[in-house]
């Protein structure tokens, strides 16, 4: 038999590790639906979808956290169950399976989240957080073309951007997901480049006139390592199955 775990000490754990306490956040950090009591199978993912649900169903998982769980519509509204989010919550509540979501405190926590990930992955040292991101340098400049190359291959996207700034880069700030408006913030504080997940159309004059550049690598692509991590951390402390499903989207 395998070996299980009470579902409310996954999700304590979890939210000590990722100090959901010092957040405010649009989602509920943490236990999103109830399922049943016992777990000894856990689904991990970067967005809540049918397709998720069902290969949880489909493993026999009783419980799934992702990056992207049950979101409101507007700050201070509660969730409106209707269509596609109706469907979600039906299959989930008849399969009797919890579901956790973790958003700012996975991209923010120093040591498995999202953007420290991806600085460590594309070889940025010498961190300093700004928001729930990170600045910090490559060993040595490189060629911004190169570093493009290089995040397209490491994440496996095709990066959208702007070269508006040097040619040879070192201080690069990151922020995972939809954070490109503040690419400003890590300008001011000396990036020569700027990686998130999304762009927007007043992003672009805006980037071309402080002359800073701007690499979109997707918002799916660029948070995949924290649920990842998270994933693993959790197999490793309770010694039960955890297994990423990947859902690929190049938005």
């Amino acid at each position: 038999m395998s070996k299980q775990i009470k579902r409310n000490k996954i999700v304590e754990f979890c939210e000590d590790y990722l100090k959901v306490k010092d957040f405010t956040d649009y989602c509920v950090n943490g236990l999103q639906v109830e399922g049943v009591e016992e777990v000894d199978k856990i689904v991990i993912g970067v967005s809540i979808s049918k397709q998720l649900i069902k290969s949880a169903i489909n493993k026999k998982a009783q419980m799934i956290i992702v990056h992207h769980g049950i979101f409101k519509d507007q700050v201070g509204t509660p969730p409106k169950f209707t269509g596609y989010l109706r469907n979600r919550l039906k299959i989930i509540l008849e399969n009797d399976i919890n579901l956790c979501g973790f958003h700012l405190p996975l991209d923010a926590q120093p040591q498995i989240g999202n953007n420290i990930s991806l600085c460590k992955l594309l070889g940025i040292m010498k961190t300093k957080p700004f928001n729930v991101g990170f600045i910090g340098e490559l060993k040595r400049e490189t060629n911004f073309q190169d570093f493009v190359k290089n995040v397209n291959k490491k994440l496996n996207t095709q990066s959208c951007i702007i070269a508006a700034g040097p040619r040879k880069v070192k201080r690069i700030g990151v922020i995972s997901g939809g954070s490109s408006p503040d690419f400003k913030f890590a300008a001011e504080l000396g990036a020569d480049t700027y990686l998130c997940g999304d762009i927007r159309e007043d992003v672009v004059r805006a980037v071309e006139e402080i002359g800073v550049n701007f690499i979109n690598a997707g918002h799916y692509n660029t948070e995949k390592l924290g649920i990842q991590n998270l994933g693993n951390l959790i197999a490793k402390k309770f010694g039960i199955e955890v297994e990423f499903i990947d859902v690929p989207c190049d938005i």
